[in-house]
């Protein structure tokens, strides 16, 4: 998984449109059209995987796009990952039997950590273990309640239960567009021997290259890709 740094767009998906929210909250999305159009845009853009979050299901606990990642599925063939409202080791499993190359659990992973232990036994590899932190602290149910769980010490056990990647979110620039904060990244990918995929904040090339600097297997992005502030080509070309 990411033999070399990538950067992962983002799809992610509420009421069938590709939305992009601010800190997570709802009520603050920007809408970008068809999940399935965004989806092609991106692969032909030289995406080699796609971020796909069911927005509905990571607020509600329930998978409400399942149609559209199918659809997506169907119309793209590169690696793909998809979280939000993954509730069991059966939806989970189900989903990568669909095709869907990894799954991304959060509120699942934290309330019940053996899930992962569980999945990955019959798809090794296969969990990325979300952890989206806000001052400092894991959030869970679409990052409406804090946790106290510290973020690195949260991933060596998520690595340990057999975790094929973490994905940590800096909750407190995710959106804003207005730069990546290095050290949280940074304490997760020391402790930790999987990659981590950061996510978060990015609004340049400058932002990518200094998460990768920071110990980032990947680097997901959603606003500053949708709003035009740099393509994938151009994030390419500034990290050779």
């Amino acid at each position: 998984m990411f033999p070399t740094f990538e950067v992962v767009p983002a799809v992610d998906m509420q009421d069938g449109e590709v939305v992009q929210l601010v800190q997570g909250e709802k009520g603050t999305e920007t809408t970008y059209g068809n999940p399935v159009d965004a989806a092609e845009k991106w692969v032909k853009g030289g995406a080699e995987t796609l971020h796909l979050v069911d927005l509905d299901g990571a607020f509600e606990g329930e998978r409400k796009n399942a149609a559209t990642v199918e659809a997506i599925l169907d119309a793209v063939d590169v690696d793909v990952q998809l979280g939000g409202g993954i509730r069991t080791a059966d939806d989970a499993i189900d989903l990568l039997s669909l095709g869907v190359d990894r799954v991304i659990l959060g509120t699942a992973a934290i309330e019940n950590p053996e899930i992962v232990a569980e999945i990955s036994e019959e798809h090794p590899g296969s969990v990325i273990v979300s952890l989206d932190a806000k001052d400092g602290e894991v959030l869970v149910s679409g990052w409406t309640k804090s946790t106290g769980l510290d973020p690195a010490e949260a991933a060596t056990r998520y690595e340990k239960l057999g975790a094929g990647a973490i994905l940590f979110t800096d909750v407190d620039v995710e959106g804003r567009m207005e730069g990546v904060q290095t050290g949280p990244v940074r304490r997760v990918a020391e402790a930790v021997g999987i990659p981590v995929v950061a996510s978060g904040g990015v609004a340049s090339v400058e932002d990518v290259r200094t998460l990768r600097d920071a110990g980032a297997s990947a680097v997901v992005i959603g606003s500053a890709l949708y709003q035009g502030a740099f393509t994938l080509a151009e994030a390419a070309d500034a990290l050779d």
